[in-house]
């Protein structure tokens, strides 16, 4: 990225302190549709239920529709908020988890606490992976066609890719963990329905625990009125001890004239990037030191 763009994509997100009137919009369900959504999960015995139920709901849903009967999801988008993988949900609910994953999360509650978090993933340059790709907070585009939609961020070209054309998953034989997983989908009106297998085991978030391969997941992406609005269910029995429920919301960026494109974002582009874990599980940059010297010797510079 040049520096002219990478500019221009920070003051995107100073912007974001001020917000424009549409990501004023609420950004989680109320907490009675909360649980109207979540229950929908725990009443499916798998991820491949809820989506085999959201479609027989769908009259078999739409495969490949024409272009004119596609929503208009054109621009760029950025996080505009909503529920998250371990916090606290509308109304208080809070993800049931398995003892081990627990513990995890109390211990990396308290390394974050006293500024402890490395990232064997994003530290090293890596893609953040899905789920863990709803929630991140760069620039979005989504491209909708009738036979499939890409979701893309801009870190590293990150593409998911929603098959809509009637095929299924890859047969047990030629399947294998993906960082984004295989996905399918259908279209249910101007809502595509989304179910995701094939997930890399690794890491949820910094001090958040790994997922497993078991997990799978069911979307919801739709737009309403001024964002694009996903519900997802998560399933992983090595994670939650019931399936969890979240929303997340994407805000539109203001590009009127269409000068701020999407580029290849790699943090390994700039050697002042590169980082190493520390004994004590932090992270370091390669080659700098801050100490009180440097910062009295750039005063006296100026």
């Amino acid at each position: 990225m040049t520096g002219t763009s990478r500019l221009a994509v920070l003051l995107v997100f100073v912007g974001l302190a001020s917000p424009p009137a549409v990501a004023q919009e609420q950004a989680q369900p109320s907490p009675a549709d909360w649980q109207r959504l979540h229950q929908m999960g725990v009443a499916n015995r798998s991820a491949w239920d809820l989506y085999q139920s959201l479609k027989k709901a769908a009259g078999g849903g739409r495969v490949s529709p024409p272009f004119a009967q596609l929503p208009d999801w054109s621009g760029l988008w950025t996080s505009g908020g909503g529920g998250s993988l371990f916090g606290r949900a509308p109304g208080g609910a809070m993800p049931k988890l398995t003892p081990a994953v627990a513990a995890i999360l109390k211990k990396g509650a308290d390394l974050t606490a006293k500024g402890i978090a490395y990232d064997e993933n994003l530290s090293e340059c890596g893609p953040p992976g899905y789920p863990r790709w709803l929630v991140i907070p760069f620039l979005r585009e989504f491209i909708v066609r009738p036979e499939q939609t890409w979701l893309s961020s801009e870190t590293v070209n990150n593409v998911r890719r929603i098959y809509t054309d009637g095929r299924g998953h890859p047969s047990p034989a030629d399947a294998f963990p993906l960082y984004y997983g295989d996905s399918i989908g259908f279209w249910d009106g101007q809502k595509l329905v989304i179910h995701t297998n094939q997930l890399m085991a690794r890491s949820m978030g910094r001090n958040q625990p790994d997922q497993s391969e078991q997990m799978e997941t069911v979307e919801i992406w739709e737009r309403v009125g001024g964002v694009v609005k996903a519900d997802a269910w998560i399933y992983d029995p090595a994670i939650y001890t019931e399936p969890w429920y979240m929303q997340r919301r994407y805000t539109p960026v203001a590009n009127g004239d269409k000068t701020l494109r999407m580029n290849y974002w790699h943090c390994g582009e700039n050697p002042n990037n590169d980082v190493y874990k520390t004994p004590d599980g932090n992270t370091q940059y390669t080659d700098f030191t801050f100490t009180g010297d440097d910062n009295r010797t750039r005063e006296q510079s100026k």
